[in-house]
């Protein structure tokens, strides 16, 4: 593309010039184009003419990173209301990742269970089960144990239930075989019957697999598969169930507020009617769901903080800091500061049991999965104490969030980096702070703007493949950020906040699409090459 060349005007000598705006082009983004180049002529110490300074600060963005298939169905929900339930959306299975353990393993899980439906003549034929993963979940699985996931699936265990230990004991043990019966006939599977193939290429979704039944060299039955984030998965033809239409039907923030203002309800009421709507439960079973949930985060900040200091698993020898950090914050001579300390505390707690591989809950992935439950735990039995009907509400005004956030941008940090996942963890855990303390809507959707707003263009650069550094951290930051957005919004004059929740969820689903490939969980960039592990 040719731009049109514009001679810069200069100021007298002595006084700050400003380059002129050629016309057709937004005047901020000229200026912070402008701005960067000037910076990076003076680093660098490369000179630059006046010509080529206004053609490159005028340019488009480059288009980088995977191009979604148009046929997956969470792109194609993105044009209709949104029809998520929270039984999808929080779901307990293994650490580091729900798009990279949790999902893989729900994957092969799945395949399993198709291939024992087989014709018997097909499955007598079969010497074995391959499994292939490309795309992030090749340049980044090992760091994840992704492997291990999809191994523990394929022998037909299941994310919610399978045992810590057993996954721990194929770090240890990684030559172990199992059996698995298909039919008539007994195959021995491995570690070494999941492979990981091109991490590069034209892949629908960035992280995809196929798995096959073999025979030798020949395929008898193989499927197409797609980690679509926050343990979300599709497959090629895939269909979605069948659900009822929702009493409130919203696919924006601004659309859900103005079901909650018109009929006089909260977020959460909305939330309820609308999951009994979809899903056909009571609203006593929704409870009893959400109750298992948060019984779930509870007892994962509770292992964290119990866990004596230790050196996590990989190669970076990182120790962890959950037990100390909350003892300094216990510390009376630390008291002002305990707010933060704790906070902090317990996001450490939940998200070093991911690192560690144990069970977690996706809210919204696994790698943001210490921020949700530091604020459950910190409002609970862990400090403030709120009866369980404020905690339930919390969660499904948290859900709302995720929800918009997946069908309008995503959760997936290989798609968007980790605004996608730290970021809407953040947003979900101030307005769950906000609901739960009863604010207005207006309050819960403004403290869910203001903290997703500022993790964007936060980039996922995992060191070393592994949800470690910055990851686990990065949930304590984005926990205190949640409080941090709650206490902005509940004391602001909601009226006044000038950028609304659907302006900031777009502009997240636009940087996601601008950001270079090297910070969506590939560890091409950033922290993952700057790092040096010796």
């Amino acid at each position: 593309m040719k731009h049109e060349q514009v001679d810069v005007v200069r100021a007298p000598e002595g006084e700050a010039s400003e380059p002129v705006v050629p016309a057709g082009i937004d005047r901020r983004t000229f200026l912070m184009r402008s701005a960067v180049i000037s910076a990076t002529t003076v680093i660098t110490g490369r000179a630059m003419s006046a010509e080529e300074h206004t053609a490159r600060a005028s340019a488009p963005p480059p288009a980088l990173g995977t191009k979604l298939s148009p046929d997956l169905d969470v792109v194609k929900r993105s044009k209709a209301p949104v029809m998520t339930v929270l039984d999808e959306f929080y779901k307990v299975g293994p650490g580091p990742s729900s798009s990279h353990t949790i999902g893989p393993m729900r994957i092969t899980y799945d395949f399993y269970q198709r291939c024992t439906k087989l014709p018997a003549a097909q499955l007598d034929k079969a010497t074995g089960i391959k499994v292939h993963l490309f795309g992030s979940l090749s340049a980044t699985g090992k760091g994840h144990g992704t492997e291990r996931a999809a191994l523990a699936g394929v022998i037909g265990k299941e994310p919610a239930t399978v045992e810590p230990e057993f996954l721990d004991g194929l770090a240890s043990n990684p030559n172990q075989t199992f059996q698995v019966k298909l039919g008539s006939k007994t195959h021995t599977v491995s570690l070494k019957d999941i492979i990981y193939d091109a991490p590069k290429g034209d892949f629908p979704h960035p992280n995809t697999m196929t798995c096959k039944l073999v025979a030798g060299n020949d395929v008898l039955y193989e499927l197409e598969y797609y980690s679509v984030g926050g343990g979300f998965i599709e497959w090629k033809g895939y269909t979605p169930p069948k659900k009822g239409a929702p009493k409130y039907p919203y696919s924006t923030m601004a659309q859900l507020q103005a079901h909650a203002t018109k009929n006089n309800l909260s977020i959460a009421q909305v939330v309820m009617a609308n999951e009994v709507a979809v899903s056909g439960k009571s609203e006593a079973e929704i409870n009893a769901f959400v109750d298992k949930i948060t019984t779930a985060m509870v007892n994962i900040v509770k292992a964290g903080l119990k866990a004596p200091s230790a050196t996590l698993p990989g190669p970076i020898k990182l120790r962890t800091k959950a037990s100390d950090v909350y003892a300094r914050a216990m510390d009376d001579k630390f008291e002002k500061q305990r707010g933060v300390g704790v906070v902090a505390a317990y996001a450490l707690a939940g998200s070093e049991e991911n690192a560690r591989g144990h069970l977690v809950v996706t809210a919204p992935t696994g790698g943001s999965a210490g921020v949700m439950p530091a604020l459950v735990y910190v409002v609970g039995e862990g400090g403030r104490k709120l009866p369980q009907q404020k905690i339930r509400d919390g969660m499904l005004a948290a859900a709302a969030i995720g929800y918009l956030c997946k069908h309008n941008a995503t959760l997936s940090g290989a798609e968007g980096g980790c605004q996608a996942e730290i970021g809407v963890a953040s947003a979900m855990g101030a307005a769950f702070l906000s609901q739960a303390h009863d604010f207005p809507v207006q309050v819960v959707a403004n403290a869910a703007e203001s903290s997703l707003e500022h993790h964007l263009g936060m980039t996922c650069d995992p060191v070393a493949g592994f949800v470690q550094i910055p990851c686990i951290e990065r949930c304590a930051f984005g926990a205190v950020k949640s409080w941090t957005g709650f206490m902005i919004a509940s004391n602001e004059i909601p009226a006044n906040r000038r950028v609304d929740f659907d302006t900031t969820v777009t502009a997240m689903a636009l940087t996601a699409k601008e950001m270079n490939s090297k910070y969506k969980e590939t560890s091409e960039g950033g922290l993952a090459v700057s790092l040096v592990l010796c």
